[in-house]
């Protein structure tokens, strides 16, 4: 009979250690928080050092009587939630449910979920750290009195339904800020001018592009500057002044955090940000894997460290010396070093077992376990590896006074690269280019002088990748917050994903300008960012938490009496769309709701119709002959259905072409989007597909 009761947060997990400690233990799961804030009223007693009044969470009770009965039955407890700020206040909670002495040494914790870190956790039971418990109250304190604070003057002043947060509102108005950079964007014109060249000895070409003059870069705005070069060395001799030889080393990109590890999966996988944490929580918490039992494959996904466990960097070069040779390991271990703002309470985000590669759990894995899995898995091993070697040169090549300028980069020694390679560096490799064996006084041939009109960009708008790494740059949130802050901003209507690209509303674009008129500390990034190091302040033990709170709240609530008395209630207009409603008339509105826009009578609530919008493709269905129209499932993914559904049950996730056909069979072409885009023919007995 079991003696010893764990308690941890999720069935997976329990699943998985409850193998590692055997029958003497009982293992069960708290399915996340017991205890919270109620949603419907603020619960902070102000006047009382803003006590937080929690409850049962609905529908826990029968848990809790369950744990309760097994805590009874226990000689020893313990409390193994994740080892973070939340998972140290879910224990707390459940101490306070269990009534277990809060200084009593029932909590545990462990980075990775094996066999060697659970047992190891088991032997060294700690106290709840109550400066882990204040900190993660703090942030949901003060996280509670902006949004319930400035919501309800939200509701009365724009629209129901609306919210305002700490983090929320400034990713809100950096999307927005974004969006008012373009709109105020004069692209300016240039011109580029390249020389193709070509070395005589060995009747080699290549190109050089126009420089200036030696010492001094010389812009190129309109064709006139342009015609000024092509006077000069129309009849000049190209010949080379300057050539220069080396070597240029790449360093492996270090192990993921958090952060990385969401940038680099929407890069690489096109996953969101909550869609890469729920892959990256399965894998840590464990999966059946044939021959090992239930393991926990990664170490923990919170965390903004990178460091590596000495155990875990051995194993890494073992593997590469093993796999690769002596000349892909370097003569010492990689260090990598973390950022002086991070908390550093846990390692870098590695795989827990090494000898358990992407190949081998292909089978064990769903498909975005495994790519991130792979993706986790590789980033470190290639963290550990030689650098890549380039042989470089450059060449100045001088024409009429002017100095055109070559450069050639050819891989030497692939290094880290053979195994992994950042998905912001892979265009880099495009502008690899060899030179013909150029020296000094060389006379080269000129073909030809090619130039070319452009204008600058504006800045690109955010997509999830770069919206998280401003993010952490500025400060702003912990990686826990990136998922939550982004799903809200959507769901909300503050914004739009076009392209994987953050565009905002209309309904954002007013919000956001309320805030910063009313509320200008709480939109503002130092403000915010100075907020998030006073908040790890209470974590280090080192301030009273009541006491950052009510330094907050003094100035904002004169802000928000302020803003009660002054703001004038706004009316956003619907965008009027074309499609007349069929039950009255009326032209039907967009509307945003919780998987995109749609079409709604404005005639509500005397008419209550709405429709999808439709896309109309251009693209005959292969079916019937009907129109092949865009659509939105229930959960707001893009597919393309006939128009004659439910007649006709013609429906495809890839896009169709509308200007090409089947060279085979004549019959339609789709386009695969996945991670190998692809051109194959719908018709099913034709096997035609290339690769785009």
């Amino acid at each position: 009979m079991a003696t010893n009761l764990v308690i941890v947060e999720s069935p997976a997990k329990a699943k998985t250690i409850k193998q590692y400690l055997g029958k003497s233990y009982t293992v069960m799961a708290s399915f996340g928080h017991v205890r919270d804030l109620p949603k419907s009223k603020m619960s902070i007693d102000i006047e009382h050092n803003f006590e937080p009044n929690y409850i049962t969470i609905r529908g826990k009770g029968e848990l809790l009587s369950k744990l309760k009965k097994a805590a009874k039955e226990s000689k020893k407890i313990y409390l193994a939630t994740d080892p973070d700020r939340e998972g140290e206040a879910i224990s707390w909670h459940l101490a306070n449910v269990l009534n277990i002495d809060a200084k009593e040494k029932c909590r545990i914790t462990f980075n990775e979920i094996t066999k060697s870190a659970v047992r190891s956790a088991i032997t060294e039971p700690r106290a709840i750290n109550l400066d882990l418990v204040d900190a993660q109250q703090a942030r949901r304190v003060l996280d509670r009195i902006v949004g319930y604070s400035i919501s309800p003057i939200l509701w009365k002043k724009v629209r129901k339904g609306l919210s305002a947060g700490r983090v929320q509102s400034v990713a809100c108005k950096l999307i927005c800020d974004r969006e008012k950079e373009i709109d105020s964007f004069q692209a300016e014109e240039y011109w580029l001018l390249d020389a193709q060249l070509t070395e005589v000895k060995s009747g080699t070409s290549f190109t050089a592009e126009f420089y200036g003059k030696k010492g001094k870069k010389i812009k190129l705005p309109n064709q006139e500057a342009v015609n000024r070069v092509l006077v000069q060395t129309e009849q000049a001799t190209f010949s080379v002044i300057e050539v220069k030889a080396g070597e240029k080393k790449r360093n492996p990109a270090p192990p993921f955090i958090t952060s990385t590890l969401q940038q680099e999966a929407s890069r690489k996988l096109g996953f969101t940000v909550k869609r890469t944490m729920m892959a990256a929580q399965a894998l840590y918490e464990g999966v059946a894997v044939p021959g090992h039992g239930t393991v926990g494959l990664i170490t923990y996904m919170r965390t903004d460290s990178l460091r590596i466990a000495k155990e875990a960097v051995e194993e890494a070069r073992s593997y590469i010396k093993t796999q690769y040779g002596d000349a892909y390991l370097p003569k010492a271990p990689r260090v990598y070093k973390t950022k002086d703002t991070a908390q550093d309470a846990h390692e870098a985000i590695r795989p827990t077992y090494l000898e358990l590669t992407p190949g081998m759990l292909k089978e064990s894995l769903s498909s975005d376990m495994y790519k991130l899995y792979k993706l986790i898995w590789e980033r470190f091993v290639a963290c550990q590896m030689e650098s890549a070697v380039y042989n470089t040169v450059n060449a100045d090549i001088e024409a009429g006074g002017y100095i055109f300028k070559a450069n050639g980069r050819q891989m030497k020694f692939k290094g880290f690269m053979v195994l992994y390679v950042e998905g912001s560096d892979e265009a880099e490799q495009e502008k690899n280019a060899k030179l013909p064996p150029l020296s000094i006084g060389d006379v080269l041939n000129k073909n030809e002088l090619i130039s070319s009109q452009h204008f600058t960009q504006a800045p690109p708008r955010y997509t999830e990748a770069t919206l998280i790494k401003t993010l952490e740059e500025k400060g702003i949130g912990r990686p826990s917050t990136y998922a939550p802050t982004i799903t809200t901003i959507t769901t909300r209507g503050y914004v739009t994903r076009e392209k994987k690209q953050f565009i905002p509303t209309e309904l954002g674009k007013v919000v956001t300008e309320i805030m910063s008129a009313h509320f200008g500390d709480i939109v503002d990034v130092a403000f915010t960012a100075n907020m998030e190091k006073e908040l790890d302040s209470i974590e280090e033990g080192s301030v009273d938490w009541v006491n950052i709170i009510r330094g907050f709240y003094d100035p904002f609530v004169e802000q928000l009496h302020k803003a009660e008395a002054t703001l004038e209630k706004v009316k956003i207009a619907d965008e009027v769309s074309d499609v007349i409603c069929e039950k009255c008339g009326r032209n039907m509105v967009y509307k945003m709701g919780r998987f995109g826009k749609f079409l709604a009578c404005p005639g509500f609530p005397a008419c209550r119709n709405t429709k999808p919008i439709i896309i109309e493709t251009g693209v005959v269905c292969p079916k019937c002959g009907g129109k092949i129209l865009e659509k939105k499932s229930q959960r707001g993914k893009k597919y393309y259905g006939c128009e004659k559904n439910p007649t006709c049950d013609f429906m495809s996730w890839d896009t169709p072409l509308t200007k090409e056909f089947c060279p085979k069979c004549g019959g339609l072409l789709l386009q695969k989007n996945g991670r190998t885009k692809k051109i194959v023919c719908y018709t099913e007995n034709c096997d035609y597909e290339r690769k785009l």
